[in-house]
């Protein structure tokens, strides 16, 4: 064993001899690159792919380029020409790429000094250009509304070019950033649907906080405003099913708009419809959760919120749908209450009945329902108090399953999107991804109003005002 131990040689030979070994690999290795002339007369460096095939014991630290992951693979870009101001005319630096090699080329002049960089193409991310998040990187053109605590612009993005709407809201020192304001930008911000306002960016300093959403023309407001009378009944067909597949999208993701109205319903130029204003949104919570009652205008707030119900879900939203369908077949609101929740109780009572435990189980425990203090009305049929709705097939039976004062009686969104009066609609409709519109569904189109050309009407979409009203 001794013999054994004394016959190896020294360590300090041992060692000597590893790396003459090394060094043989490295030079073998190496011997690959080669400095030559190019046409021009400057230097030109190429190295090859570097030969493993003698490098035991290195694989983990050299490896060829084709075995390195695609991910981890370092991209060289691939260039025509590069321009270089001490270049001659049309003299070009060539850049290979191959599986096997690399050939990277740089000059020198005569007297070893390097030329100027190559210039680099610039970046989209360059400090200097235009960046989302950024107040500057939107020009205002015109101002489109004031609320009581926001204005709204049409704007225009320097990005992209696209034209906006900038919902510039002020930030008070004390009070801070208006809940109304959170709640819109964060809900938003996870809504993406064909039928719901898009919002696609969000500026925040100290003084104000701006959303910036897409922008849209007009609103059903002003639609109507422009076409008295009601509109026309194949219109309100296709601006009721956007309203209702905008609803149930949320509906299905627990969120409550809770201010549904004409003026919060924005009309494209092409007619497409986009739910706004979700500053009085909420997510519903489950199990039910006790919310305010003093949400929804006063024209579209349902009986069971109007006599001081806090516990609702869907069927609040599903209230005001029935009110917008009306108005826009008949050509006024439903229930135009002009004095207080007294005077509009009294509205819909007069159509729909005086509720009592039979027709309304619970209604006598409302904080508000006082039998003595309302009049003593029986139902009628719709077509008695709104009688377009009897020009259309099946309208009055969907407008009476929407406007029914006990909430559960109401009828859901997903259901109103299979009731009959949409029979006639083709079948594709129902079929369209979230983002998809209906009008790129051949055939589907608003008809002209009144003998008019669809177009843009009026310019003062206000996208809420970033003010809800509670009164009208």
């Amino acid at each position: 064993m001794c013999d054994l131990l004394d016959s190896q040689p020294p360590p300090a030979e041992k060692k000597l001899s590893r790396m003459k070994k090394l060094r043989r690999t490295l030079s073998e290795s190496f011997g690959r690159i080669a400095l030559k002339k190019d046409d021009n007369g400057f230097d030109e460096i190429c190295v090859t792919k570097m030969s493993t095939r003698n490098c035991q014991g290195m694989d983990s630290v050299i490896k060829p380029l084709d075995t390195i992951p695609e991910d981890k693979k370092v991209r060289v870009q691939r260039t025509q020409s590069t321009f270089d101001p001490f270049e001659k005319p049309n003299n070009q630096v060539k850049r290979v790429h191959s599986e096997n090699n690399a050939c990277i080329n740089f000059k020198t002049s005569s007297t070893g000094k390097e030329s100027p960089k190559i210039r680099r193409h610039s970046s989209p991310s360059s400090p200097t250009s235009p960046k989302f998040g950024k107040a500057d990187s939107y020009e205002k053109l015109e101002k489109l509304g004031e609320g009581s605590y926001a204005t709204v612009y049409k704007g225009k993005s320097k990005v992209n070019g696209k034209l906006v709407a900038l919902k510039v809201i002020r930030l008070q020192e004390e009070e801070g950033t208006p809940f109304t304001a959170i709640r819109e930008a964060s809900l938003l911000k996870g809504l993406k649907h064909s039928n719901i306002v898009l919002l696609h960016d969000i500026i925040h300093t100290k003084e104000t906080l701006t959303l910036v959403f897409e922008f849209v023309h007009t609103d059903l407001c002003q639609y109507m405003d422009k076409h008295p009378g009601g509109l026309h009944p194949d219109n309100v067909k296709l601006f009721l099913f956007q309203l209702l597949r905008g609803l149930s999208y949320i509906h299905q993701r627990y969120i409550l708009h809770r201010d549904l109205k004409p003026q919060n319903l924005l009309i494209s130029d092409t007619g497409e419809l986009k739910l706004a204003d979700f500053g009085l949104a909420r997510a519903k919570s489950v199990p039910s959760h006790t919310y305010s009652n003093e949400v929804v205008t006063l024209w579209y707030r349902p009986p069971d919120v109007l006599l001081g119900s806090t516990e609702y879900s869907t069927c609040l939203d599903m209230w005001g749908v029935g009110c917008i369908f009306v108005e826009m077949i008949q050509g006024v609101a439903a229930f135009p209450g002009m004095k207080d929740i007294q005077d509009q109780l009294e509205r819909i009572f007069l159509v729909l009945g005086t509720p009592n435990e039979d027709s309304w189980p619970g209604v006598h425990s409302l904080p508000h329902f006082k039998p003595d203090r309302f009049t003593q009305y029986s139902a009628k049929n719709l077509r008695q108090a709104w009688n377009k709705l009897s020009y259309v097939n099946h309208a009055e039976d969907l407008a009476s399953k929407l406007l029914q004062c006990f909430p559960k009686n109401r009828l859901s969104a997903q259901a109103a999107l299979s009731h009959e009066y949409f029979s006639d609609l083709p079948p594709r409709l129902w079929e369209l991804t979230d983002m998809s519109s209906i009008f790129s569904v051949p055939n589907v189109r608003l008809q002209a109003e009144g003998g008019e050309s669809m177009k843009v009407f009026g310019k003062n979409n206000i996208y809420g005002k970033g003010l809800s009203n509670i009164k009208h």
